[in-house]
């Protein structure tokens, strides 16, 4: 009966303290992220068409954590192709952190 009780006790504590539920690749957050990605890269350079982000790579992470005073709620980790005239080359990584209400705080991408 105890061991019944320590189980339940310890299933609870992980379905609270585990991952975030799993969020696709068409979820708010995720296009949230690709679209500001897209017209800040734009704002960069005028070639740049369109923005692709590889689902198999798409990491998504609740968070509760903050960047001085404002509250980052998620995390969203993976690989884009930044198509260039139509045109995709390699897969750049990104970082995008979501605040409060879905907003979008930071796309950040780089070359592998």
């Amino acid at each position: 009966m105890a061991f019944k009780r320590y189980l339940g006790a310890a299933m609870s504590s992980l379905l609270l303290t585990g991952p975030a539920p799993a969020q696709t690749v068409e979820g708010p957050a995720v296009t949230a992220c690709r679209s500001t990605g897209l017209v800040a890269l734009q704002a960069q350079s005028s070639e740049i068409t369109g923005l692709v982000f590889d689902a198999e790579s798409i990491a998504i992470s609740a968070a509760d954590t903050k960047v001085e005073d404002v509250a980052v709620k998620t995390v969203i980790l993976g690989e884009a192709y930044i198509e260039r005239k139509g045109a995709a080359g390699k897969a750049d990584r990104f970082v995008c952190l979501v605040g409060e209400k879905g907003k979008v705080l930071l796309t950040f991408f780089t070359a592998k």
